[in-house]
């Protein structure tokens, strides 16, 4: 019996078991430890920054990066529309206002210049802005030079990107701050988990401050403020040093299976990959289907393929269509409504084995020739 092909699934090999192990038997496993302290300085090499802090989650990253960058209850924040909620949802957590702006056609992340606009209207209006939060999406690096021109602080919303790259620079390096992810489903995993890269001193303190319940450095129980219990532990950092040392390897994997994608759909009218940056870590690869042309939808490839036991997800839900959302303000071209209408994720994941894989494209190939 076939088993279920998820769309990115945990790749994890005897590699992290032998560093959990370790970690476990060199007595650190309360939150922090040196394999904390180790995977920080890890990452922070790898994403070309100065500093690096590790937390519980990338929301708890981005949450932290917003209340070190000052922003502060009603100021506005530019979020892209076309993002998971988590992105939106820190900034609520501070009080401030998240305003959404639509996307570029071509990869799906934060349109520039409708960003300026945007920011450009909010200013004569009297509002402070006080971030903006551009989204890699799917792994592809948002277009920041423009971005870090408007004078607002960026935070870079890397939780897809790690390993990715934009013009030689890597995902994380952008903006004064980025936060990443190591969910389950991300391209490195520490089962939960995040980061906040930086090169900025003051900052990577500070959020190092708050993630430990801003605890001040006495020997008895000290609070100026309010703070958070968001420290990563050294067990799962110790995971993701394991990881890391297999990080190339897996993006390998991800790009191989995006190229195979690429030739399977060359031929059928109507369809296309979204974005085509080389530096991408291709996270998910995202098929773009327009009906008219293609004569069929996304939605009938995503039905087809889970009747086959194999998952796919429609492209994010745009964040001025969620209900919880609904009424704030937006800025938006129909572009991200389109790519939820016709978007689907294909299974991307690195540990996919060769039999998983013939029958994801003996499917896709079914599917097509049937149309």
């Amino acid at each position: 019996m076939n088993t279920r092909i998820f769309l990115s699934a945990p790749d994890v090999s005897g590699v992290e078991e032998r560093y959990l192990v370790n970690a476990l038997r060199s007595g650190w496993v309360a939150p922090i430890g040196p394999d904390l302290d180790a995977f920080e300085a890890e990452i922070a090499r790898r994403c070309a920054t100065a500093y690096a802090v590790g937390v519980s989650s990338g929301t708890a990253a981005l949450h932290l990066g917003l209340i070190a960058l000052g922003v502060q209850p009603g100021d506005a924040v530019i979020v892209p529309t076309l993002t998971f909620a988590a992105t939106a949802n820190a900034v609520v957590y501070t009080g401030a206002e998240p305003v959404f702006v639509d996307s570029l056609p071509g990869d799906g992340n934060l349109d520039p210049d409708l960003t300026a606009a945007t920011v450009a209207e909010l200013r004569r209006e009297g509002r402070r802005v006080s971030a903006i939060v551009p989204v890699d999406l799917f792994g592809a690096v948002a277009e920041y030079a423009s971005l870090e021109d408007l004078g607002v602080p960026v935070l870079e919303d890397a939780a897809e990107a790690l390993g990715s790259t934009r013009g030689g620079r890597p995902a994380g390096s952008f903006g004064r701050a980025a936060a990443l992810s190591f969910n389950g489903n991300k391209i490195l995993t520490t089962s939960g988990g995040g980061m906040l890269v930086t090169d900025d001193h003051d900052l990577a303190a500070r959020c190092r401050h708050l993630a430990t319940q801003a605890r001040e450095p006495v020997a008895h129980y000290e609070h100026r403020d309010i703070g958070y219990n968001y420290r990563l532990s050294n067990l799962l950092a110790a995971v993701g040093r394991g990881q890391l040392t297999r990080l190339d390897e897996m993006i390998a994997r991800r790009r191989q299976l995006r190229e195979r994608y690429l030739k399977v759909f060359a031929a059928t009218d109507g369809t296309r990959l979204l974005g085509d940056d080389p530096g991408a870590n291709c996270w998910l690869t995202t098929l773009v289907v327009e009906p008219e042309r293609a004569g069929w939808t996304a939605s009938d490839l995503g039905a087809w393929l889970g009747r086959h036991d194999i998952e796919t997800r429609p492209v994010w839900k745009p964040m001025h269509a969620q209900p919880v959302f609904r009424g704030h303000r937006a800025a938006v071209t129909g572009v991200a409504d389109r790519l939820f209408a016709t978007g689907i994720n294909l299974p991307s994941g690195s540990g996919l084995r060769d039999d998983d894989k013939r029958r994801v494209f003996d499917a896709i190939g079914e599917f097509l020739d049937a149309r």
